[in-house]
């Protein structure tokens, strides 16, 4: 437990890790490009893939750190995905999840409604949703259907195929 909290808080941080040192962001970045040629991740990058990164449960702070964004920034940087879209805005804040009981969370409505879409971009082939830490996967789920009202495009999100099936299981919330 005390490494996956480790790991966590360096993810957070964005720490350097590794000798010679690197980024957390960066780091998972080319791990996630090591593991390309499996069947889990084959198909998750295009060419022309945009990645979005997920909105903080509060409202963005200039100059704040924001993992996501540091994530798909350091994704595209290596050639996993054409470009990054910071177009997902939280207009109003909600529960942290990894703060409340699991009663209080936020359902996919609750960010749904709390989630505007800034820009507009054209000729968009896929859009990856990438966030740093997922509880039940509400986030992904309210983000992507306010997405989907503005792209018609097919929503994928990074995410390990266990913590797929708890999405699915989860969208009913």
């Amino acid at each position: 437990m005390r490494i996956a909290r480790n790991a966590m808080a360096w993810l957070k941080n964005d720490t350097f890790v590794q000798n010679p040192p690197i980024l957390m962001s960066q780091w998972i970045a080319q791990t996630v490009r090591s593991y390309m040629s499996t069947p889990q991740f084959e198909a998750l990058f295009n060419p022309n893939t945009i990645l979005v990164p997920i909105p903080k449960s509060s409202l963005m702070v200039p100059d704040a750190l924001w993992v996501p964004q540091r994530l798909t920034t350091a994704l595209v940087g290596i050639g996993l995905g054409k470009a990054v879209a910071t177009c997902l805005n939280r207009v109003k804040a909600v529960q942290k999840a990894a703060f409340c009981a699991p009663a209080e969370r936020p359902t996919p409505i609750q960010h749904y409604e709390t989630i505007s879409v800034q820009k507009n971009f054209s000729e968009v082939d896929e859009i990856i949703l990438i966030d740093d830490i997922i509880t039940r996967g509400a986030t992904l789920i309210g983000a992507a259907n306010r997405l989907t009202e503005a792209f018609q495009q097919l929503i994928s999100a990074l995410l390990q195929p266990c913590e797929r099936s708890a999405i699915q299981m989860n969208s009913k919330t």
